[in-house]
């Protein structure tokens, strides 16, 4: 007689671009083996990710602005929940980000309840996530950082870190698929990075970095991908006279062969949770450089995070350097040229200009990037989740 599986349903408001959406889908097809899983999303709107022979349920109730809308928006997805919850009874719920976590939290019906934090911005609401904790089994950190802080700080215990996933052997498959309107970077050094237009990105560091090492390092290129018009960075490029040598990727729903022709991975965030963009980088060999924010990159990064992790200064990690956290005071002056980046571009213009430095940091990228693979994720969930001998 064959065996049934446990029932999972995954709790996410979008599948659009994002960290915890990509790793959303990315659990269901790790645990599809183990469970029945379904994924609930409150819009369907832009989806990202390819979700092809996944059970996907879209509750149809999309963000709404203003005070009142989004109270009723609570509301509704509170009942729309609960009722997929009693129709698929799921012996575990696990949400992703604050807005899922809170209607998961919300419709109790049966099995084990684990919200999900996976940025350190989610700190900044410590009543919420007090309810979070209160009404979850578990409440799943993205981080060790951010669950030290959730017990030291907010006395919250029932805590589990979970890294991100990532298969190293699929994303190598996805860096050969060339897309034909991708610009052709032979002979260029490019610094390549990559996220949403959002201000904690803090791209302007890097065009203005970009800018400094021109002279020196007349082949280097910046490429940026992700969603956003990225306007405001395109008249910066255009007032430094770079434009020539900043490509916008925009949105790519298969980014590696992006990243597979950089020869730098730089991150200039003040806040992450645990930034994917970064392991995948170092998985397609990039050498890193990211910002030393509150939580994740000195947890990649080095194999001592708990001595460095926010230090500001330049730390030469085993598995990449870590930079100092620049001003987020966004500053979009092509005539104001900080310290700081200064001290970046001469960081950039030195590993772009030795090679073999460029190698070894290749190398031990992908050595890191490899301990973040799909099997032990999946033994950690199953362990938390008390199934571990399946």
């Amino acid at each position: 007689m064959e065996q049934v599986k446990p029932r999972l349903l995954l709790v996410v408001p979008m599948l659009h671009q994002g960290g915890f959406e990509r790793v959303c889908v990315r659990t269901a097809r790790i645990l599809r083996n183990d469970f029945e899983v379904t994924i609930a999303m409150f819009s369907d709107a832009d989806i990202a990710y390819d979700i092809s022979g996944l059970s996907v349920v879209n509750l149809d109730v999309p963000a709404q602005d203003g005070k009142l809308k989004k109270m009723v928006n609570v509301v509704k997805r509170t009942v729309r929940l609960r009722k997929l919850k009693k129709k698929l009874r799921p012996d575990l719920t696990y949400s992703f980000g604050p807005t899922a976590n809170l209607i998961n939290v919300l419709t109790p019906v049966r099995g084990q309840i684990w919200t999900g934090i996976r940025s350190y911005m989610d700190m900044d609401n410590p009543s919420k996530l007090k309810l979070f904790a209160k009404r979850s089994d578990q409440v799943i950190c993205c981080s060790e950082v951010i669950a030290h802080e959730l017990k030291e700080k907010l006395g919250i215990e029932n805590t589990e870190v979970l890294y991100n996933p990532y298969d190293g052997s699929q994303i190598a498959e996805n860096a050969a698929k060339k897309p034909e309107d991708m610009p052709d970077f032979t002979g260029k050094r490019v610094i390549v990075s990559m996220g949403r237009e959002d201000d904690c990105k803090e791209f302007w560091h890097l065009i203005k970095c970009l800018y400094l090492i021109r002279e020196k390092v007349p082949e280097a290129m910046l490429c940026i991908i992700g969603d956003g018009s990225f306007s405001e960075y395109k008249e910066l490029a255009e007032k430094l006279g770079i434009a020539d040598r900043v490509c916008f990727a925009g949105l790519q729903k298969n980014p590696f062969p992006w990243l597979s022709a950089g020869s730098l991975y730089v991150g200039t965030s003040s806040m992450e949770g645990f930034p994917n963009a970064l392991v995948e980088a170092m998985s397609c060999r990039l050498p890193a450089v990211f910002s030393n924010c509150m939580s994740g990159p000195a947890e990649i990064l080095s194999d001592r995070f708990e001595d460095v992790v926010g230090k500001q200064e330049v730390l030469r990690e085993r598995y990449g350097i870590l930079i100092p956290v620049m001003d987020d005071q966004k500053n979009l002056d092509p005539n104001e040229i900080t310290e700081e980046e200064k001290q970046l571009a001469a960081l950039l213009e030195e590993l772009l200009t030795e090679e073999a430095k460029l190698q070894e940091l290749s190398r031990c990228a992908k050595e890191r990037a490899d301990q973040f693979d799909d099997r032990a994720y999946r033994d950690k969930i199953l362990q938390i989740a008390g199934l571990s001998k399946m």
